[in-house]
């Protein structure tokens, strides 16, 4: 089996190390590497958007599990579909939307694998009436370090287990393969309705009033301006368009699933290109430019995945790359997250890409990210001074009761994450029982110190 030794990041591009890589293709071969993965370990790699150090393992092996793609069975009947962990949610997408079947939980991105859709159980813009990717797993397989394979449920004998491996982070085995329960639908559109809000207040106000009528929710803002504008924003909500909901033209093929790329983003933009002027200038026009309406019909890419018609658009920060920080807080601690807004505004760091939504119920993987509250995100590049503010934020976060995104975490040093995860020791107890050696490690297992 042909390996490479690379250099390897995150989609934010920071913090590179190299790994020796291994094309996991082959289930046997994968069991094999298992069974005598080094003094470094081994970690499993999809398409690498994780944010930060979860996907490498610098000095280790990391198995490339992009090429374990296949669909294996698509049961239309009972709205379900059994992939190899290597399957793109893209590509799902592709294959079930033309039988009136949905991947029920997407996240910003469709170019996230599956296996990392579990590692991370990412969460969408519907996670207030959908909960999270592993809420519609039903079941997985996962190699563990003995090099066995076993079947896990969610209910099941393994469900410690199952659950544990459920934004685990890859760090109890490698999924192979999952079977998950699709949605039905009868368009592949969304009827959506955009609104304004003048301030941070006035977006909050309209999330809470009546956010629970949409199955899809999310909020661009403003965190740059002050004053007045501070938190300004628009909020694009919409739920499934039924056949009768599209015009004429759209109702002769309202499966066809359409989602362009315009191309990559090219390697020419230097450090720095997003700085005060950028990004104000960027607030003011996409604030400006957002047309409130109600009820506008809108395609995939249009409503939910805008940033996939650039290929690579991460380029954009520049060699030294961006940090995305996102967090959540329960309920009732909204002045924590006025308190973070002002922080950002008002530290010389700036942001475009800002969402602001609300989570619903959690599961029982005892370190998946969310929970009921209100979850934040902002993408800053890398400059003089982001640790500062990082540190101030995270005490913010930690004084609510709130955590990290692991998905997206890049810098959150052991100590703090200890006190964001409270059932973490429950965790440990259950990656120990499965993984006494530590086979399975990353870079942030490492800092983290898991």
């Amino acid at each position: 089996m042909t390996t490479a030794v690379r250099r390897l990041t995150g989609w934010g591009r920071t913090a590179p190390t190299v790994a020796t890589v291994m094309p996991g293709d082959d289930v046997a071969g994968i069991a094999k590497a298992v069974r005598d993965p080094g003094r470094r370990g081994v970690i499993a790699r999809g398409l690498g958007r994780s944010y930060g150090d979860a996907a490498q393992n610098a000095g280790g092996l990391v198995v490339d599990m992009t090429a374990l793609d296949r669909v294996h069975v698509l049961d239309v009947d009972a709205g379900t579909v059994t992939v190899d962990s290597g399957v793109s949610l893209d590509s799902l997408l592709r294959q079930v939307v033309p039988h009136g079947l949905w991947v029920p939980v997407l996240p910003g991105t469709r170019q996230v694998t599956v296996g990392g859709a579990i590692a991370a159980d990412i969460h969408g813009g519907n996670h207030h009436t959908k909960g999270s990717f592993c809420n519609h797993v039903l079941s997985l397989d996962l190699l563990t370090a003995d090099g066995e394979v076993r079947t896990l449920t969610p209910t099941g004998l393994d469900a410690e287990l199952f659950w544990a491996t459920a934004g685990g982070m890859g760090l109890t085995g490698i999924v192979l393969r999952a079977t998950i329960r699709l949605e039905r639908v009868e368009t592949c559109y969304f009827l959506a309705d955009i609104e304004r809000a003048h301030d941070f207040d006035e977006l909050l106000e309209k999330l809470q009033a009546n956010d629970d009528q949409y199955t899809y929710s999310k909020t661009w803002f403003d965190s740059v301006s002050t004053g007045s504008n501070m938190g300004r924003g628009a909020l694009i909500r919409g739920n499934f368009a039924r056949l009768d909901d599209l015009p004429p033209r759209l109702r002769k093929d309202p499966l066809r699933f359409s989602a362009p790329t315009v191309g990559t983003i090219p390697e020419v933009f230097p450090n720095g290109m997003l700085n005060r002027l950028t990004a104000r200038a960027f607030n003011e026009f996409y604030y400006r430019i957002t047309r409130p309406q109600m009820g506008a019909i809108q395609n995939l890419t249009a409503f939910y995945h805008i940033l996939d018609v650039a290929q690579d658009w991460n380029r954009v920060y520049g060699p030294r790359g961006f940090l995305q920080y996102q967090f959540v807080v329960p309920f009732g601690q909204e002045e924590i997250l006025r308190r973070t807004m002002d922080a950002i505004s008002t530290s010389g760091q700036m942001s475009c890409l800002n969402v602001l939504k609300r989570f619903g119920a959690g599961n029982d993987g005892p370190i998946s990210f969310p929970m009921p509250g209100w979850t934040l995100a902002v993408d800053m590049p890398i400059r003089p001074g982001l640790g500062r503010l990082c540190d101030e934020l995270d005490e913010l976060v930690m004084a609510a009761g709130g955590r990290l995104y692991l998905a997206k975490d890049s810098r959150l040093p052991a100590d703090r994450f200890a006190r964001m995860y409270p059932r973490l020791e429950e965790w440990k107890k259950v990656r120990d029982a499965v993984d006494p050696e530590r086979t399975f490690v990353s870079d942030q297992a490492r800092r983290l110190g898991i």
